[in-house]
């Protein structure tokens, strides 16, 4: 199967129905805030939730054409003007983890959209009808572990979407496409299939709040991008990173700027000269993103 038809089909959306979210107590971390407890009450659901830019598991991809016919075009919609990260570690099976996953998943998006983060600025090319992405500072704007229990061992796709709603209420976010919840699922669980969904992330939006299913991309090793630059949690910023791009310039897939495949502007580049870059909360591997300007990808 050629590349083009693996991302044509991963770009197929798939609806599902969405479950509610009992109420909870919660731990949660601010960044830069320190740690505080909350209570929230039962939190809203999502009508629907659905599967796009994923990235695809083992594909490596070879290098698009570097011509103007396959740049992305520009489908009316909005951008993340400015890109707020919410970053939800979900389930008490966090409280026992010893990789150092958490860690290096907080503070890569602590550095991203700081001085020196010319990875991010990439995507500042691409105006929406709002406006052009831009980066003045951190976009972590919140970290938070779910201690209310244990996240399930196969979460569907609406119980993710309605972790992301419960995350988002609880921190009385702006619904918009600037504001981005990551949810992500702890060692040993199945969020949405992974890894027999043959994907290592998506990312979708639910009640008009942009959000990604990040699993814990270790449990699939190489196929994740795992050891891919320096080391074993290579893949949460790799994975995570290339979703984290795509719902700066489509926040609302497809109404922002995609290919005539379909293809988002980290999908083009999916599996291309994974390196590292450096910020100012350390070095993270990552993989470059499509650009108009250059015609290849670039960052």
């Amino acid at each position: 199967m050629t590349v083009r038809r693996d991302r044509q089909r991963a770009r197929r959306l798939l609806r599902l129905p969405v479950l509610g979210v009992a109420a909870a107590a919660l731990v949660l971390t601010g960044a830069g805030t320190g740690i505080a407890s909350a209570h929230t009450p039962a939190t809203a659901t999502a009508p629907t939730a659905g599967r796009y830019g994923v990235y695809p598991m083992g594909i490596r991809s070879t290098p698009p054409s570097t011509l103007a016919a396959n740049d992305l075009v520009f489908h009316g919609g909005e951008v993340a003007i400015h890109p707020h990260i919410y970053l939800v570690f979900w389930g008490t099976q966090w409280q026992s983890d010893t990789t150092g996953a958490h860690d290096y998943i907080k503070h890569f998006y602590e550095g991203l959209g700081q001085t020196g983060d010319n990875w991010s600025r990439v995507t500042s090319q691409y105006h929406g009808s709002n406006g052009s992405p831009a980066f003045s500072g951190t976009v972590l704007t919140v970290s938070w572990t779910d201690l209310s229990g244990p996240a399930p061992a196969n979460a569907t796709s609406g119980q993710i979407a309605a972790e992301a709603q419960k995350a988002f209420k609880l921190f009385n976010g702006t619904a918009g496409p600037s504001s981005d919840v990551i949810v992500v699922s702890p060692h040993g669980t199945h969020p949405d299939g992974f890894p027999n969904g043959g994907f290592c992330a998506w990312h979708s939006e639910t009640n008009h709040i942009p959000y990604t299913n990040m699993p814990y991309v270790s449990d699939a090793g190489s196929s994740c991008a795992a050891n891919s630059v320096s080391g074993p949690l290579d893949g949460f910023s790799v994975v995570s990173g290339h979703e984290y791009l795509e719902a700066v310039t489509d926040p609302y897939p497809d109404s922002g700027w995609v290919d005539s495949t379909g293809a988002e502007n980290a999908d083009k580049c999916v599996g291309i000269n994974l390196h590292s870059i450096k910020l100012p909360t350390g070095s993270f591997a990552v993989q470059p993103t499509w650009s108009n300007q250059t015609h290849a990808c670039a960052g």
